[in-house]
């Protein structure tokens, strides 16, 4: 990945899920309905610190949670076989692995906390990256088309939004900071190995 980030040690990207809206399908209408009770696709989306999206998963039913689209795509048996070095950042909503950190869910004060400021502060650039795409592309606000049809659309847009901010073009519109139809669930539970690569990392840039 060309662009790294910088106050994260190792980070080669951000990664976050975003709800598109559809309209309710005619075809396995219940798995499309999210937590928040609309029809959506759960699109996985990972950038570098320069907004360009390096990774999308646009194929999941809104009622498909974050932490199973990354542990069933690609890149994640990738990351799991050593296939890149460094490691991405998520939220919560995503189990902490080796390759895959996420914050301390009751950081004690000092290096813990000041390893979630860190890592809150890098994931905003996919926040930004996410209203970006969004502000460019108004169509992703409802998508009336069938299912199969919007994750096309969808991609498309990315692969649109990358050219754009190569090219330097102006985005449309302030983006958002949040996403208002992304949704924040319990957590699941952390793997092992992912803890002690993240005590590692926090005792080691932290202290």
């Amino acid at each position: 990945i060309a662009h790294l980030f910088s106050g994260f040690p190792g980070v080669i990207g951000c990664t976050d899920g975003t709800h598109i809206p559809v309209i309710a399908p005619s075809v396995n209408e219940g798995d499309y309905v999210n937590r928040k009770s609309f029809h959506s696709i759960n699109v996985q989306i990972i950038c570098d610190a320069a907004n360009i999206i390096t990774n999308v998963e646009a194929k999941w039913p809104g009622s498909v949670h974050d932490s199973q689209i990354f542990r069933e795509c690609t890149l994640s048996t990738k990351f799991g076989h050593g296939e890149f070095t460094g490691y991405l950042l998520g939220d919560r909503g995503y189990p902490c692995l080796p390759y895959f950190l996420t914050p301390y869910p009751d950081p004690e004060p000092g290096p813990q906390q000041r390893y979630n400021l860190a890592n809150c502060r890098t994931r905003a650039r996919i926040e930004m990256t996410i209203g970006m795409l969004k502000a460019r592309f108004q169509c992703l606000q409802r998508l009336r088309v069938t299912p199969e049809r919007a994750c096309d659309i969808i991609v498309a847009c990315v692969i649109l939004h990358n050219i754009a901010t190569i090219r330097g073009e102006h985005c449309p519109s302030e983006p958002n900071s949040s996403d208002p139809n992304h949704e924040h669930p319990d957590p699941p539970t952390d793997i092992q190995d992912g803890r002690a690569v993240r005590d590692t990392i926090c005792h080691n840039h932290f202290f």
